[in-house]
């Protein structure tokens, strides 16, 4: 993230933690006082947010799942006497279901899914959940810090327009990205910084059995577009790249499509292979037979997988189907091998996400913790930290710069 891009408090922020008198008057909260102001959808989110069915939460609460649809509906409220066994089971507190706090609700239609076949409904609406709940974080922070604007053509507030500003054509459009974004015809450094630098948000959550098997996922229809990307895809940094920028490809032809169409991945696929390495630059570059030891250098250089690169041969007319198909044969042997073997996000600073984090510290700066957080967001303490990646090890904020894709040593930060 280049230096005028970073976060920067709002000079008359002033904001300097929650008020204390306010703080206790939620800790004093009575389940009967929920009850009158209860929000159904708070209900939905925090089920999603476990991955659990409705019968599930029925069992747990003693009522029918009929009883549990009234309630998500707004047709019926809980009754007080049950609320604080709801916000036991779900792990939540009891002020997360008042209504009046900002949300953002998102539906299936609104996120394009990487692995969308291979997901059942309730890992996505979980994925969703989880979404929402960035996005609370978002606006939380953005409101004491002034994050990077959003510099994504066609992109308006919560919806992306295709055709405007970029042509529709996914390697047209990659070409007119790179120039709008002054990425220049070479390797892009530091892709998931850049991302953030303008304005998206990118997540990648801690390790969960549900969101493994959904690999990745965006979404243009909030006033942030948003890209996720699970744990399944950072294992490798070239592999999180490449989806990081098949998932852009998204937010910026597919924002009014409804998501879940084959033709739609592929042209997320050839839009990140052009952003990536660029036709003209690259084509030089690539040997004319397949030499896994180049593509391997090759690697390194524009930080791509060999089997992308690969690919890359193939659809570029220097391999036939052929000798494509004895390269992969060859290239799965030698997995794991020096040159081929998956490198691991943790090595790669610039490839980690890190806007929220950095806001956060920011703030507090100002006097902002994660209590107040905790307290505004009405979640648990753990589910600031989780979401923050607070305690953990956490990357060096690096400046952009034009050197090759490399390991960088990482620091820890209190």
């Amino acid at each position: 993230m280049s230096e005028d891009s970073q976060p920067q408090l709002f000079p008359s922020s002033g904001k300097r933690g929650t008020n204390n008198r306010s703080r206790s008057r939620t800790e004093r909260l009575s389940p009967a006082a929920v009850h009158e102001v209860f929000d159904p959808t708070r209900l939905t989110q925090a089920r999603n947010l476990l991955g659990k069915t409705k019968r599930w939460l029925a069992d747990e609460l003693g009522v029918t799942p009929a009883a549990i649809s009234q309630y998500e509906m707004g047709t019926n409220r809980p009754r007080p006497d049950l609320l604080p066994r709801l916000a036991e089971v779900l792990k939540v507190p009891l002020s997360f279901f008042l209504a009046g706090r900002p949300h953002a609700r998102l539906d299936g239609s609104a996120a394009h899914f990487r692995s969308l076949r291979s997901t059942r409904a309730y890992q996505r609406a979980k994925a969703i959940a989880y979404t929402e709940q960035a996005w609370e974080l978002t606006y939380a922070l953005e409101k004491r810090v002034q994050l990077p604007l959003v510099d994504l053509p066609g992109f308006a507030g919560g919806e992306v327009h295709p055709g405007t500003d970029l042509p529709s054509d996914p390697v047209a459009a990659a070409r007119a990205l790179r120039v709008a974004w002054g990425l220049g015809t070479g390797p892009i450094t530091h892709l998931i910084r850049r991302l953030e630098s303008h304005g998206i948000v990118v997540l990648t959550p801690q390790r969960d059995d549900d969101l493994q098997t959904v690999d990745a996922f965006s979404t243009s229809r909030l006033p942030r577009p948003v890209v996720v990307l699970t744990p399944n895809r950072t294992d490798d940094v070239y592999r999180h790249r490449f989806s990081a920028a098949h998932e852009l490809a998204h937010l910026i032809l597919h924002g009014e499509v409804s998501p879940g169409d084959i033709a739609q991945e592929r042209e997320a696929d050839a839009f990140a292979a052009e952003f990536l390495t660029p036709r003209e630059t690259i084509l030089p570059e690539l040997p004319t037979r397949a030499d896994l030891h180049k593509l391997s250098q090759l690697r390194n250089s524009w930080g791509v997988s060999v089997h992308s690169l690969l690919y890359r041969c193939r659809e570029l007319g220097l391999l036939s189907d052929s000798s494509a198909s004895r390269a992969y044969q060859r290239l799965h042997d030698l997995q794991g091998q020096p040159g081929f073997a998956p490198q691991a996000l943790a090595g790669y600073p610039g490839e980690q996400s890190a806007l929220l984090v950095e806001a956060f510290n920011l703030a507090c700066e100002h006097g902002l913790t994660i209590a107040d957080l905790a307290h505004e967001l009405a979640w648990t303490v753990p589910q600031v930290r989780q979401m923050l990646g607070a305690g953990e090890q956490r990357p060096v904020l690096l400046l952009v710069g034009s050197e090759p894709l490399r390991p960088t040593a990482t620091e820890n930060h209190r």
